[in-house]
């Protein structure tokens, strides 16, 4: 049993995939192709926005996103810390300062309240400047951007919407770009839409931004190659993965349409005292990055279902503001409770467009033995 069944996806689309990948060896672009220009412009038409751009993976898409508005030492960005690290790191390595925000306990993303609090500290404290938010869509759910965006405007702050996880997902038939100065996604394998390596992109629907941006992922290039206008990076999307990417797009409607009829049966199945279902917000629709469930005891869980082949990963265990590197970084100044709450009970089951009934089925009925260990 796999607890992402990326075999599956790739055995679907394998003519596609090959006839790709030949057409790229053929012209031998193979970097910033003509697979990259058809990409971006899919991209864009899919999330609704008017550029996308192609990079060399979520972490940069979040650097580049932070050097656009040219945030650096001095400056303060919010993020939560229950969720991976590249978040706050692409913040920290910029030499600005993560701030970290509690979750809300029911989806998991950032807490309107908290950040609310902490932006009044910050800005009362007078020594960072506040400038930005990154609102990470956690588990391939959108946070509640009509509550964050008013609070971020209030603050003059920029909006960052890091959907690594929730390319895809809508909030009241809108993606998160509607609210966001800049979206980002990674295209990491393991993601609903990922390539066969690293990639990601970058979103807005400003085109002074975009150009700033298509000069950064390039070192910052200007009109003639040995004049750069910014100090940027080498963030370029390789073709072959943009043709793959290419491929997995005429699907990715269908998956995501399979994602949500997998995770209703799980919540129909799990109903039950000892098992805490997601919960999503009225008007969206997730991408089911993950399926994560709460129980009393995940570790213990985790390793009764391993005793049956069933895979489960455990995602946050030991938040950002809890890792060596990041323990010196300012916090909502009610502490992190929630964060520091779920990190304890969260456990994550397989989930893919691919998982059939009846290995559900076992999933789930294997789960309910264990309420007797």
């Amino acid at each position: 049993m796999q607890f992402i069944d990326l075999k599956s996806q790739q055995d679907r689309l394998k003519p596609g995939l090959d006839a790709a990948i030949e057409k790229v060896l053929s012209h031998g672009q193979y970097v910033m192709g003509p697979e990259v220009v058809d990409l971006e412009q899919a991209l864009a038409n899919f999330a609704n926005v008017k550029f996308a751009l192609g990079c060399a993976n979520g972490t940069d898409a979040l650097m580049l996103a932070l050097m656009a508005f040219g945030i650096g030492p001095g400056d303060a960005v919010f993020c939560p810390s229950f969720t991976y690290s590249a978040t706050a790191e692409s913040i920290a390595v910029l030499g600005a300062t993560p701030i970290f925000v509690d979750i809300d306990p029911t989806t998991y993303n950032m807490c309107p309240e908290s950040l609310e609090r902490t932006l009044q500290k910050t800005t009362s404290d007078g020594t960072l400047t506040p400038r930005a938010v990154i609102i990470v869509d956690l588990f391939g759910q959108t946070a509640n951007y009509p509550l964050l965006a008013p609070i971020a405007q209030k603050y003059n702050l920029k909006i960052i919407s890091d959907a690594a996880q929730s390319f895809g997902a809508t909030l009241n038939g809108m993606h998160p770009s509607h609210w966001a100065d800049i979206m980002t996604t990674s295209f990491f394998p393991a993601k609903p839409l990922g390539c066969y390596g690293d990639g990601g992109a970058v979103f807005t629907n400003d085109p002074d931004i975009k150009d700033i941006l298509d000069s950064l992922r390039v070192h910052g290039r200007g009109i003639d190659k040995y004049d750069n206008i910014y100090i940027g990076l080498n963030s370029r999307l390789d073709t072959l993965q943009a043709a793959i990417l290419l491929e997995k797009m005429k699907i990715f409607a269908d998956e995501i349409d399979q994602r949500n009829h997998i995770a209703n049966r799980y919540v129909k199945g799990l109903i039950s005292q000892h098992v805490k279902t997601p919960s999503i917000i009225p008007g969206a629709i997730s991408t089911w990055a993950q399926f994560t469930i709460e129980v009393e005891n995940p570790d213990t869980l985790s390793q009764f279902l391993k005793n049956y082949g069933i895979p489960t990963a455990r995602y946050y265990p030991r938040p950002t503001h809890l890792q060596t590197a990041y323990l010196q970084y300012p916090r909502d100044p009610n502490g992190l409770q929630i964060t520091e709450t779920v990190m304890k009970t969260v456990i994550s089951l397989p989930m893919h467009p691919y998982l059939d009934e009846s290995t559900q089925n076992s999933i789930i009925e294997k789960i309910k033995q264990s309420s007797d260990i």
